[in-house]
């Protein structure tokens, strides 16, 4: 075995790294250190994070676990740091093989194992991911092909019946709360308001989404993967990506959803600005996985990754880290911004025949990525009709009647609660005049829940008459008369907020007015902090 005398390092933790006298033996033979010469120098480079220092001297790094407890991991004892870097050399050899030497001790003077090292190759600062980034450097073909290595080895990734509970709707509920609760003592630094805030949106989404969740885990979607992908431990080499420093100290925090895997680095990118990027990525990972998941999951995920470094933030800032404060505020409201731009959400779009509702349910579909249901299309399907085809009718008869009607709008709702239990916000688009219909839709958001928007399309009577008359294809067989009839019908709607749809359209026949569109988006997601990007759903049911 090899001994390598380290002078000169500054001291750590308990004592355990002196500056003089200590001597770095190579556990075994054949695990890529033994052998090596040692590089003398006045001082080594040192970095340091909430559970370990990281000493860089010549071609190496060596990371020496701190002897901390912070209640989400423990390295107290140095028989639970040896464990833990036996165990990171393993896992992160998934990722980054060539990097991970292997494991040596620590002797002090008396040659007495007082510690342990993980043994590393030494990769350039300058090709740091976030380096890259926050010197603006292109990086999209090399977070391309991160996408492709951690869809990879995620495809490849152990999985199983404990794995699997750790993916559960009841298992991130619990992950949430610890965070939370650990926080307490720290919330100086991000707000009571604020961490309350989130505890409840959070809690919010999942309350209703535990068939997301069950889907999730029948879907193989729940493996053993990073639990730790940072831009700042993403090495760009010539020759590809190397990611490190996975998470080893509690196998059940590196057990999760691959999609929270991911969501780790697209917060991470979306950190340092890079927020376009970070979708892209997301993006990327989707296709290389075939992952079907709503937007909505993808947010909480991103959610739930910025709060955990919130609370990481706050626990580097006690440690005396002067940026670290700053950064977990910044955290907490990135966490804040997703929760909001994730949650779940049914919108009833409603008004008389003419009122440009679908036209509208349409563009504010395509502009949040919601699912629309359309009462007209449910109704003809029922009927076993081609959505085209029509069927028009007095009031209140053919497929008109109120029974039909009924049986429209159940089906309408029972739809509308499978896709909200999913994860996916609903637009449903029908006339809504009746307020029983609505009372149910009511009970639909709670018993999922979801938020719930009202919005009533209004236009005057002429203006409805000549969209009705000129309209040449779509579902509604709604004519003047009909029109008439349903208006003298309808219920108050006093709940809802009024659209008028008759402002300028812009050029094509199906486009949604302009301001209409502006109102119904403000009205769903008020004005605030810019949201991240929803994109469009990718399926119209679950499975």
């Amino acid at each position: 075995m090899s001994r390598w005398p380290v002078t000169g390092v500054p001291a750590v933790g308990c004592g355990l790294v002196q500056t003089v006298g200590i001597e770095v033996i190579a556990m075994a033979e054949g695990d890529g250190v033994t052998g090596a010469q040692p590089v003398r120098g006045p001082r080594a480079d040192v970095s340091e994070t909430h559970s370990a220092v990281v000493f860089f001297t010549g071609d190496r790094a060596f990371k020496l676990k701190k002897p901390v407890s912070l209640g989400f991991l423990d390295f107290s004892t140095r028989e639970a740091r040896m464990a833990a870097c036996q165990r990171e050399i393993e896992l992160n050899r998934r990722f980054a093989p060539d990097v991970y030497l292997g494991v040596i001790e620590v002797r002090d003077p008396a040659g007495q194992v007082c510690d342990h090292l993980v043994a590393m190759r030494r990769m350039p600062a300058s090709r740091r991911l976030s380096a890259l980034i926050q010197a603006g450097q292109p990086v999209g073909a090399a977070v391309r092909r991160i996408a492709r290595i951690l869809a990879a080895q995620h495809a490849s990734a152990p999985r199983g019946p404990g794995i699997s509970e750790q993916g559960s709707r009841d298992a991130l509920r619990r992950r949430w709360e610890d965070n939370i609760e650990q926080t307490g003592p720290l919330q100086d630094l991000l707000g009571a308001a604020q961490v309350d805030e989130v505890g409840r949106l959070a809690d919010r989404f999942l309350a209703g989404r535990r068939p997301l969740f069950d889907a999730r885990i029948r879907g193989g979607h729940v493996l053993d993967g990073h639990g730790d992908l940072l831009a700042e431990d993403i090495f760009c080499l010539p020759d590809g990506p190397r990611i490190l420093d996975c998470l080893e100290f509690d196998d059940r925090l590196r057990w999760l959803d691959g999609l929270d895997d991911a969501a780790f680095l697209a917060m991470d990118l979306e950190r340092l600005g890079a927020g376009e990027l970070a979708g892209r990525f997301m993006d990327w990972y989707a296709e290389y996985t075939g992952d079907p998941a709503p937007s909505s999951l993808r947010h909480h995920y991103v959610a739930y990754r910025a709060f955990v470094r919130a609370k990481v933030g706050c626990l580097r800032s006690r440690q005396g880290d002067p940026v670290a404060g700053g950064e977990a505020r910044q955290l907490a409201a990135l966490a804040l911004r997703h929760l909001h731009a994730g949650a779940v959400t049914l919108v009833l779009v409603g008004g008389l025949p003419g009122t440009g509702k679908s036209a509208l349910s349409a563009a504010v579909a395509d502009r949040l990525g919601c699912t629309v249901l359309n009462s007209d299309r449910i109704r003809k399907e029922l009927a076993g009709l081609p959505a085209v085809q029509k069927a028009a009718a007095l009031y209140e008869e053919g497929i008109y009647t109120p029974s039909w009607t009924d049986r429209t709008y159940q089906e309408l709702l029972h739809r509308a609660a499978e896709l909200l239990s999913h994860g996916e916000s609903v637009i449903a688009d029908a006339s809504w005049i009746s307020a029983g219909h609505r009372a149910r839709a009511v009970a639909v958001a709670g018993g999922a829940a979801a938020g719930l928007v009202q919005l009533r399309c209004t236009a005057p009577a002429e203006l409805t008459a000549r969209r009705m008359s000129t309209r040449t294809d779509g579902a509604s067989d709604a004519c003047p008369m009909v029109a008439e009839k349903m208006a003298a019908a309808q219920a108050p709607w006093p709940e809802a907020v009024t659209i008028d749809t008759s402002a300028t359209q812009p050029p094509g026949p199906a486009a949604a007015p302009a301001d209409p569109l502006r109102r119904a988006v403000e009205t769903i997601r008020p004005p605030g902090p810019a949201h991240p990007r929803r994109p469009a759903s990718p399926y119209m049911l679950p499975d």
